[in-house]
């Protein structure tokens, strides 16, 4: 085979990743949620309809506005960012961003569950393995998302604030992104996990530390590295049916 040319990654039905994920028989899945177990990126799409909503001053809107562009335009990072989109609550009461997580979540997310990666998930909680869902989305958000699937908010790392007597602050506890995902794992005593599922090159370092690595609804950077890998994937079928918007790589 010429240098040249390009390796491609083999593309998993739904019932081969089943098949694949229970023969590995893991103890802990560790799962990334936007792009992985619902379609579209929920962390930017609380965010809008958050300001929307009025939930911050419009000093904050325009502010954050700015900023977003900014990211987009590459100069402002993914970690920056992602830290960003959880401190413009700084000041607010959690209760009340749980109640429009909620909301938010369930009137434009839950449809764009992925129904074959949620009958996977439910296979394996009925096989009583042990469930994580790693994300840059804020917690509220993720929490809120993930409860169905029988992900406690106890084994939920993602964006995350200080919360003091109800209210929250700016004092960033965590942004798991990029290698920050491996490392909020090992920090929780999983430094190899037995399966890792993800979509982005933001996944990239906690698929790398996965006994077995499962990419779904990859993006075109992480399709490039599955196939330096040697990794296969899978494609849901509500993905092929509507591409996600997913922010950056």
């Amino acid at each position: 085979m010429s240098s040249t040319q390009q390796v491609e990654s083999t593309r998993w039905t739904a019932e081969q990743l089943e098949k694949l994920v229970l023969q590995a028989e893991p103890k802990i899945a560790i799962f990334d949620c936007d792009g992985t177990l619902w379609n579209g990126d929920s962390g930017y799409g609380f965010m809008v309809w958050s300001l929307e909503q009025g939930l911050v001053s419009r000093s904050t809107t325009d502010w954050m506005d700015t900023r977003y562009r900014a990211y987009v335009a590459g100069k402002v990072s993914e970690l920056q960012i992602c830290g960003e989109m959880v401190q413009i609550y700084s000041g607010l009461r959690e209760q009340e961003l749980r109640k429009a997580a909620a909301s938010y979540f369930n009137e434009h997310v839950q449809p764009h569950i992925f129904a074959e990666v949620a009958a996977l998930v439910a296979k394996l909680r009925n096989a009583n393995v042990e469930l994580w869902a790693v994300s840059s989305t804020n917690k509220w958000v993720v929490s809120e998302g993930v409860r169905s699937f029988g992900i406690p908010e106890e084994r939920v790392l993602a964006a995350e604030v200080k919360v003091l007597d109800g209210l929250i602050t700016a004092e960033l506890v965590d942004v798991p992104t990029g290698p920050a995902k491996a490392t909020a794992l090992r920090r929780v005593g999983i430094p190899r996990p037995d399966a890792v599922f993800g979509n982005s090159l933001h996944d990239l370092a906690m698929l790398e530390i996965a006994a077995n690595a499962f990419p779904v609804n990859p993006s075109s950077a992480l399709l490039t590295e599955c196939a330096k890998r040697g990794w296969g994937y899978f494609r849901p079928r509500e993905a092929a049916e509507a591409p996600p918007v997913i922010a950056g790589e």
